[in-house]
């Protein structure tokens, strides 16, 4: 199965984690039709990865990451517009930027995008990114306070996945 990590840092890099899209007042996707037997909802998933990334900050001494509503509405665009199209990038057809879609939520300071897709758990995606120089710097930048995370599935059954962080 293909696997794709990507990265996108306004500087300086800051990182936030979420830990419930509901804790945050904002409604996941759902599951697709036609989702595999046994797909985690996209729900379970956000939390799933906010908790597992605020272990590893823990395991390196830094603080937990609270959950922002308005990076987690930023995030869940994010993962519906690359599940949707297909396209795997930070930045959308019309030129919309993680910066862009943060500020069209109403969070004023983001600072860096993680995306990823094809990973069937969150230990896998949050492993992948421990795995990319860039991506764990992000997770293990003890300066951040807040994150935002995505998931949706596309009509391929596979989960896209979206971090957005922010200094506040």
């Amino acid at each position: 199965m293909l696997r794709r990590l990507a990265l996108l840092t306004a500087a300086p890099t800051l990182l936030l984690l979420i830990s419930s899209p509901a804790r945050a007042g904002v409604p996941a996707p759902p599951l697709p039709p036609g989702a595999p037997a046994g797909a985690v909802t996209p729900a379970e998933l956000m939390s799933e990865v906010v908790t597992k990334t605020n272990q590893r900050r823990h395991a390196n001494g830094c603080g937990q990451l609270a959950v922002d509503r308005e990076l987690t509405v930023a995030s869940i665009r994010q993962s519906i517009y690359m599940a949707r199209t297909g396209l795997f990038s930070h930045v959308w057809r019309d030129g919309t930027t993680f910066v862009a879609r943060s500020h069209a939520a109403g969070y004023a300071q983001p600072s860096g995008e993680n995306i990823a897709w094809g990973y069937r758990t969150a230990d896998e995606v949050v492993d992948a990114w421990m795995a990319s120089p860039s991506h764990r710097e992000n997770i293990l930048n003890c300066g951040a306070h807040s994150i935002g995370t995505g998931v949706a599935y596309g009509v391929n059954g596979l989960p896209y996945y979206t971090q957005v962080f922010g200094w506040d």
